[in-house]
C-alpha cells in the first residue's frame, strides 16, 4: 500500500495551488493523509476527489467549514498499520513522550503544524513522522513532503520528497 504524507498546504494563502510534484504523487497513492493546515475546504475537496482514499484531520488555520468536516485526531488501521494522524503536538521538547501518552495505541502518528520535516521514533516504539509542508518551507531549505509504503503491518520506504525553490535553487 503506498501513502503519500502531506500537511500545512496553506492553500490559498501560503499558495495558489499544490505544486505538479504532489498532485502526481496523489494520482499513484493508495492514500493521501493530510496532516491540516488546509486553509481552503477547495483544497479538500479536490483532494478527496483525486485520492483513492482520504485521511485528514484540521489544523489551527483551518475555519468552521473544515473543521466540521474534518476531525482534530483520526485514527485508521491499513493493511494492518495503526495510524494516527493530527495536526499539533507541542513544543519539540518532550514530544516523544507526550506521544506515547496520548497516541500509544498506533504504530505511525502522523503530524504537522511546524512545517519542520520530522523523523523519531519514541523510547516506547511509536514512529513519529511529519512531513513538512509542500508550499511553505519556512526556515527549512526546502518544501518537503514524504511517500511510505505499508507492507505486512510494517511501515517501509520512507521517503522524503524536496520541491524545487520557487527562485530556482
Amino acid at each position: 500500500m503506498r501513502l503519500l504524507l502531506l500537511a500545512d498546504t496553506h492553500v490559498p494563502r501560503r499558495a495558489r495551488e499544490l505544486p505538479e510534484q504532489v498532485w502526481d504523487a496523489v494520482s499513484v497513492a493508495d492514500v493521501v493523509v493530510h496532516a491540516g493546515d488546509w486553509v481552503s475546504a477547495d483544497l479538500l475537496d479536490r483532494l478527496d476527489e483525486a485520492a483513492a482514499r482520504l485521511v485528514g484531520v484540521y489544523g489551527n488555520n483551518d475555519g468552521p467549514e473544515l473543521r466540521r468536516r474534518l476531525p482534530e485526531v483520526e485514527r485508521v488501521e491499513l493493511n494492518g498499520l495503526r495510524l494516527a494522524v493530527v495536526h499539533e503536538t507541542g513544543p519539540a521538547k518532550g514530544r516523544e513522550q507526550r506521544c506515547d501518552r496520548r497516541f500509544g495505541d498506533v504504530d505511525v502518528l502522523v503530524f504537522g503544524h511546524s512545517h519542520i520535516p520530522w523523523d523519531t521514533t519514541t523510547p516506547a516504539g511509536l514512529r513519529l513522522l511529519n512531513p513538512g509542508s509542500p508550499t511553505d518551507r519556512r526556515r527549512q531549505p526546502a518544501c518537503t513532503y514524504l511517500t511510505a509504503t505499508i507492507r505486512d503491518a510494517r511501515l517501509d520506504d520512507v521517503r522524503w520528497h524536496t520541491l524545487p525553490r520557487k527562485d530556482g535553487r
